[in-house]
């Protein structure tokens, strides 16, 4: 009986999809267990090998805590919104929604392959409107919300009208743009609605502003920071330019210190909340103004060093701060301009990571020092950024490297403010054990004697206050996209209104051109039903907008983040038509216990999913604040790619050993024209490409061999293996305990197809285990010690490992339990009925068929896991190395309740000692018990 795994595979997984093994409940007397993966984007490529590898863990994790009595929800979905859909669609033409429907069928194809516990019943796509429909609820009640800072939650705007009503904002304490103006209760009744609507919009935790913004014209939409590369789109390399735009914003900000707070909750890996805190940013300081001479302006700095206040030589503003076209003497205007146009091509994060170049231009204008009252420079340069802080720096060349270098290039003044330091190479960016000099007041003080005394003063003086700032920024939610969720929003006299939850969704319309429009619209600007009928409460035609009662709806769509944000909630009750989740889903449910996912998201999903969830939480919507207790990073599977070698200017390839005799250029290959040898497949490569048809190969020994390099596994590179493949000739559980067995879960390891042999024969060995004479049969014999110690030193093991998330070690011990098992001929039902259950977690197909043949007609993930007993691993005897003088001569096995003395009277009476004694009486007999046996003679 031979070991078919294909005919087995497509069995179990039949099996499994028309019994819905795997359906969780919402409602179990079992502890629930919320296994959770990013869920992925559903591209046109397919997965590859390197995909998996996240799915197979938690897949695991899943079935093992299954085993462990607990209810488990397992699901799965496609973030299916995204930019590629909507560029293939420019490219041909063809909807979105065609080219994602069928990319999700292939990969749904694909993941059912690989053989997941996945609760399909579950499944959501965020570009389904029955799904979206609940991020435009969750829009709409950020809308419809304020940031108390005093309670420090989210609370509805209502409560914040009544206050306006009854003292205006004096007194209010709330998270708010900077350029509130304050006002009376009576000031309040008499604005007109308009005007109400406008303030409002300042304190709402999603509004309208106008927002310095990462602009793609190639690809005609705003971008995020981690959507760069370079300075240039992640998707495509086009240039991304600086651009001021209206756009929804998320106000992220009020929840800054909720973000760091929460990290310290949450068992994450310590990378990524140290990447988040970082990206979030606090810092202490004060803000400062300085007056612009011959002015009626201000320059608003924040600075965490107000303590080298009397260090500041020069002030720098960003080139798009909004001060600098109105302070630029008529002498420096041409090359500001200049600067102020050279920097808008160049992105946020390609300005924060280029340190080495010093660029800047001056105003021709300057500012009053505070305490000085002396004039100090005032320059733009790109290495201040419009989006932190206030956009503007004030410069302290003698205690900062990137101040220093500027005015050293520039040839500003640099004076020195530290007590006994040189600075005539560089800055001195210590604070401890320095004192400060030439500071008037502060003369002597230590860095923190200082910072006290220097806020006191500036706040003494009006010009300032002490402050605590982030560098986290409010969260741009506007995107010119058409494929992505439509905003829940209508304009009336130019104001947001929000549209009624009983109306959603609202849902994406049917447009011709997915490009913005000729007069630089977003795409919807293209559809011709797209307006809002608030008698009808429908979409109307776009024609009909006149009158009080049709009015524009928003163009613009959601961002990628915005599906992604509240997902893990929407599992818990996929399938509720009147909620988002029912308050039972919700609470029972309450969070996920095991995230796993990519660290690429560190600072975009992982982080507005917390903010989300935070919100969500003040609002009373879920039960926790935080959405996942534990999350780990899986890391990636590596591609080995295959170079050939042409030499330049020809059409000719040399092989790698003969490349060092000619000036070559080295091309990506095809893996799959490369065999286990890196010998390349000739013909498969001539007959590749039409400019290959005709090329000359230089071969050593007959042979064209390619060179070798570990790269990250993508289509560009040609070093994709897919998994299909692999399913066909190894099978699904193959693959499961291969990309397993790589390493360590967090770690990136290269992909080599040949390793896969070895899982292969294995499995072909555990299949043998359960067969006599070429047929199943297991034997009801009552099991050896020494097969017990093997099953239960296996369970000890696989536990320990499932624990501890090191399955690439639990595929090494199965190996070895069935060597071992092997060896000693064992068949007994006792052993290999629960060793189907230990490795079903890891290999569930070939564990189902085996199940199966034992006699059982359930499925064997619903089996409890074996019960470790120590008993089975406590030894009752010892096998004993026996020394003369220290030189081991034999060895004897005794019990190891033996006493000493009938040990030495064993071991005297025993031939081998007494050939080596030769009649001699040994002076003394050394006995360590369990250890060693040493004769001195």
């Amino acid at each position: 009986m031979e070991y078919n795994f294909r005919e087995i595979e497509a069995k179990w997984q039949k099996f499994w999809a028309d019994n819905q093994t795997f359906k969780a409940e919402n409602t179990s007397e079992k502890p629930k267990f919320y296994v959770l993966d990013m869920f992925p984007y559903p591209s046109g490529a397919g997965l590859h090998v390197g995909h998996p590898l996240g799915y197979i863990a938690s897949d695991i994790y899943a079935r093992y805590k299954r085993h462990k009595g607990f209810n488990v929800m397992h699901p799965q979905g496609y973030d299916s919104f995204g930019l590629p859909a909507e560029q293939y669609a420019i490219q041909t033409g063809q909807h979105p929604a065609i080219t994602t429907e069928a990319n999700i069928a292939t990969y749904r194809k694909q993941l059912d392959k690989i053989g997941f516990s996945f609760d399909w019943s579950r499944e959501v796509r965020t570009s389904d409107p029955n799904y979206y429909k609940w991020t435009q609820w969750i829009f709409i009640q950020l809308f419809e919300s304020y940031y108390c800072n005093e309670a420090n939650q989210a609370r509805a705007i209502s409560e914040l009208i009544q206050i306006f009503e009854t003292e205006g904002n004096s007194k209010i304490n709330a998270a708010c743009d900077e350029d509130t103006a304050v006002f009376s209760a009576e000031d309040w009744k008499n604005y007109s609605e308009e005007e109400q609507q406008k303030i409002l919009l300042k304190y709402r935790l999603t509004f309208l502003s106008e927002t310095e913004v990462n602009w793609c014209p190639a690809l005609g939409t705003v971008l995020a920071n981690d959507e760069i590369v370079n300075g240039v789109s992640e998707r495509g390399g086009h240039t991304v330019v600086r651009k001021k735009m209206k756009q929804w914003s998320m106000r992220i900000t009020a929840y800054a210190q909720r973000l760091l707070d929460g990290l310290d909750k949450i068992d994450w890996p310590q990378p990524l909340k140290d990447a988040q805190t970082y990206w979030i940013g606090r810092s202490e300081g004060a803000m400062v103004s300085f007056k612009v001479a011959d002015f009626d302006a201000k320059i608003e700095v924040f600075t965490t060093r107000p303590d080298t206040i009397y260090g500041v030589s020069f002030m720098t503003l960003a080139p798009e701060h909004e001060l600098v076209s109105k302070i630029t003497t008529p002498q420096q205007k041409e090359a500001v301009e200049a600067y102020v146009k050279a920097t808008a091509k160049r992105s946020e994060l390609d300005r924060m990571a280029d340190v080495k170049t010093i660029s800047g231009v001056f105003t021709g204008a300057y500012a009053l020092h505070p305490f000085t009252g002396e004039k100090v420079q005032i320059w733009i340069g790109d290495y201040v950024l419009a989006s932190y802080g206030t956009g503007a720096v004030m410069a302290v060349p003698c205690g900062d490297e990137r101040d220093y270098a500027f005015a050293k290039h520039f040839n500003i003044e640099i004076p020195n403010i530290f007590e006994g330091v040189d600075i005539s190479n560089e800055a001195c960016s210590t604070k401890e054990g320095i004192k400060i000099a030439n500071s008037d007041f502060l003369n002597g003080l230590t860095y923190k004697k200082a910072m006290k005394r220097i806020i006191y003063e500036i706040e003494q003086k009006g010009i300032g206050y002490g402050k605590i700032n982030y560098r986290l920024r409010d969260a741009v939610f506007s995107r010119q996209r058409y494929w992505g969720e439509p905003f829940p929003v209508y304009y009336k006299n130019g104001l947001p209104q929000m549209i009624s939850k009983k109306y959603l969704p609202i849902v994406l319309p049917e447009v011709e051109k997915y490009l913005p429009t000729e007069d630089g619209k977003p795409p919807l600007g293209n559809a011709t039903v797209w307006a809002w009928d608030t008698v009808k409460n429908e979409v109307v035609s776009i024609d009909l907008i006149n009158g009080e009662t049709i009015f524009p709806l928003e163009l613009n769509t959601m961002p990628g983040w915005a599906g992604s944000s509240q997902y893990f909630n929407r599992y818990m009750d996929a399938n509720n038509n009147e909620e988002m989740f029912s308050k039972e889903a919700i609470n029972y449910w309450q969070d996920v216990d095991l995230y796993i996912g990519g660290s690429e998201h560190a600072t975009g999903h992982l982080l507005y999913s917390r903010f989300w969830q935070k919100f969500m939480f003040d609002r009373g919507f879920v039960p926790t604040d935080e959405y996942a207790k534990k999350l780990i990073n899986q890391g990636m599977i590596t591609g080995t790619s295959a170079f050939v070698y042409r030499v330049e200017g020809e059409n000719k390839f040399v092989s790698k050993g003969l490349k060092s005799n000619f000036k070559v250029q080295p091309i990506h290959s095809d893996v799959s024209f490369v065999n286990a040898s890196d010998e390349l497949d000739i013909e498969a490569f001539k007959n590749w490409r039409e400019e290959y048809k005709e090329a000359e190969f230089i071969l050593e020994d007959g042979k064209y061999i390619v060179g070798r390099e570990v790269e990250k596994m993508s289509k560009s590179k040609y070093n994709v293996v897919n998994p299909d493949e692999i399913c066909e000739e190894y099978g699904a559980d193959s693959l499961r305990l291969f990309e397993m067995f790589l390493g360590p879960l967090e770690q990136s390891k290269p992909w080599k197809t040949s390793g896969i042999s070895g899982v292969y024969s294995f499995l072909k060995k555990l299949w043998k285990l359960y067969i006599v004479n070429g047929e199943f049969s297991v034997s009801d014999d009552a099991p050896t010690k020494d097969e017990l110690k093997t099953l239960h030193k296996t369970i000890k093991k696989v536990e320990e490992d499932i624990a501890n998330f090191s399955f690439n070690t639990s595929v090494s011990t199965f190996m070895i339990a069935v060597n071992e098992l092997t060896a000693l001929k064992c068949n007994k039902r006792a052993i290999l009925e629960p060793l189907a259950i230990i490795i079903e977690p890891y290999a569930p197909h070939i564990a189902e068929e085996l199940w199966h043949k034992l006699g059982h007609t359930s499925s064997v993930a619903t089996e409890d896991f074996p019960i470790f007993e120590a008993q089975h691993l406590v030894e009752s005897s010892k096998e004993y190395p026996v020394s003369f003088n220290g030189k081991m001569r034999f060895k004897l096995e005794l019990p190891l309740d033996m006493s000493k003395e009938d040990i030495e009277k064993t071991v005297l009476a025993h031939q081998k000692t007494q050939d080596q004694l030769q009649g001699r009486t040994p002076k003394k007999v050394i006995i360590v018990s369990g250890k060693i046996i040493n004769i001195v003679g």
